[in-house]
């Protein structure tokens, strides 16, 4: 599947990442699932940090590395921030019952995407993090 390139964004630190979450937010409505993928350190938790603050301005926002999946309550939004890099196997996603949150209800963020690939839906938006240097990231959104 040949998934067509949106935009690329260079980031030349964590302040330009969150920047860039909070244009990608603006794109964003209930229902919409965002897939992030890169490697460890990349700036996934960063960039959907900056997504979060921008449509939910004062809450904090924290990565879901152990407790998986984290649900913040907006105004306008319900939000849910999922993490895979701990599942190894389609019973451990299903368990988790990612389908209760792909109902539309809910802007949808999930890191290590790539994991679930067969689980998403079509109209994913796909963001891929590549590390370039030490501060220096390359970001590509493809629908």
């Amino acid at each position: 599947m040949i998934v067509p390139l949106l935009r690329k964004f260079k980031s030349f630190g964590e302040e330009d990442t969150h920047s860039f979450g909070h244009e990608l937010a603006s794109e964003l409505k209930s229902g919409s699932v965002v897939s992030f993928s890169g490697e460890l350190g990349a700036g996934k938790t960063a960039l959907i940090r900056g997504i979060c603050e921008c449509l939910c301005p004062n809450i904090t926002i924290s990565s879901p590395s152990f407790t998986l999946i984290n649900i913040y309550s907006c105004n306008k939004f319900n939000i849910c921030h999922i993490d895979f890099y701990r599942i190894d196997n389609d019973k451990e996603i299903e368990e988790l019952g990612l389908d209760d949150f792909l109902n539309g209800e809910y802007i949808v963020l999930i890191e290590w995407g790539e994991k679930i690939e067969k689980y998403l839906p079509p109209e994913t938006i796909r963001v891929k993090i590549t590390i370039i240097g030490d501060n220096l990231r390359e970001i590509e959104v493809r629908k």
